[in-house]
C-alpha cells in the first residue's frame, strides 16, 4: 500500500466514525450527521484544521498521543484502535502486552502436530514452545530432551549447530537480522534485553553481528543439514503466524533434493 492510499484509508475511518458518533448536544439544524469535526477536535485536543488534514488525506504527521486522544474521542474498540495506528503507522503505547502463557497457543500446537514433515513453533523470545517428533529427529542439539530451547542461544552458543547447519555462519548472521525485526517490536520486555545480554557476552559474532544493526525480515528458502544419523538433508522452510497469537511463529521445513526439487 503506498502512503496517499494508507492516508486515504485513514481519513475515511476517521470521518466515518466520526459522523457515527451521536452529538452530546443534539439541538438545532445539523448539516453535518454525527459529530462536527471541531466538535471531535475539541474532544481530541487538536485543532480543527489538523483534524481536516487527516480527513481529507493530507500528509501530515499524526504523533501517537494525538492518535491516542483521537481514538479516545471516537470512543474506538480495541480492535478499531489498532487499525487506526496501524493506518497511521504509529506505534500505540498503550497496547496491552501480548499475555503470557506457559503454553504455546493452541492453534499453534494443532497445527504443528497436524503437520508430517519438521515443524515447530517459537515464542516472542524465539524459544522453541511446540514441535513435533520430525522436529526432534531433525534439529539434534536443540529439541532434543534436555537442551538448549532458544533457537538464537543453541545457534550461536551450541557446538552441535555449527556441525548441523550447513554455511552455519551466515545462517546464524541472517537469523540475527530476522530477529531485530522482531526486537522492535517488543523493546520494553526485560527478558528480551536480558537475553540479548547474554548472547551478546557469550557470542562474539552475536555482538559484532549485532553492532552491525542489519535488519531482516523472516524468509523462506532452502535449508540444508548435516545430520549426524541422515547425513546431508535439505529443506523449504516456510514461516507463518498465527492469526490469534501474531507474536508466536509456525515454522515448517519441506524435505527438498539438494538442488531443491521437491523429495
Amino acid at each position: 500500500m503506498t502512503d496517499p492510499d494508507r492516508r486515504q484509508l485513514l481519513g475515511h475511518f476517521v470521518r466515518t466514525h466520526r459522523e457515527s458518533l451521536a452529538p452530546e448536544r443534539a439541538g438545532g439544524r445539523r448539516r453535518t450527521p454525527g459529530l462536527r469535526r471541531e466538535e471531535l477536535a475539541a474532544k481530541a485536543g487538536i485543532s480543527p484544521t489538523w483534524c481536516a488534514f487527516i480527513e481529507q488525506g493530507r500528509d501530515v504527521q499524526v504523533s501517537a498521543p494525538a492518535l491516542s486522544r483521537l481514538a479516545q474521542a471516537l470512543a474506538l474498540t480495541r480492535a478499531e484502535r489498532a487499525y487506526l495506528f496501524e493506518l497511521a503507522d504509529r506505534r500505540d503505547p498503550e497496547a496491552p502486552a501480548p499475555a503470557e502463557t506457559a503454553d504455546a497457543p493452541a492453534s499453534l500446537q494443532a497445527a504443528v502436530a497436524a503437520i508430517a514433515d519438521p515443524a515447530y513453533g517459537l515464542d516472542r523470545l524465539w524459544n522453541a514452545c511446540c514441535w513435533n517428533e520430525a522436529a526432534e529427529h531433525l534439529f539434534v542439539g536443540w529439541l532434543s530432551e534436555g537442551c538448549e530451547r532458544n533457537l538464537l542461544r543453541f545457534v550461536f552458543t551450541e557446538p552441535a549447530a555449527r556441525k548441523l547447519i550447513h554455511n552455519w555462519k551466515d545462517r546464524a548472521r541472517r537469523l540475527l537480522a530476522e530477529f531485530r525485526a522482531d526486537y522492535s517490536r517488543s523493546l520494553n520486555d526485560p527478558r528480551l534485553r536480558a537475553m540479548v545480554d547474554g548472547l551478546r557476552r557469550d557470542s562474539a559474532l552475536f555482538d559484532g553481528e549485532w553492532n552491525a544493526q542489519t535488519v531482516l525480515g523472516r524468509e523462506g528458502g532452502l535449508r540444508t543439514f548435516m545430520h549426524p544419523d541422515d547425513g546431508v538433508l535439505a529443506f523449504t522452510q516456510y514461516s507463518y503466524a498465527p492469526a490469534d497469537r501474531p507474536d508466536y511463529k509456525l515454522v515448517l521445513l519441506v524435505p527438498q533434493n539438494a538442488d531443491g526439487a521437491r523429495s
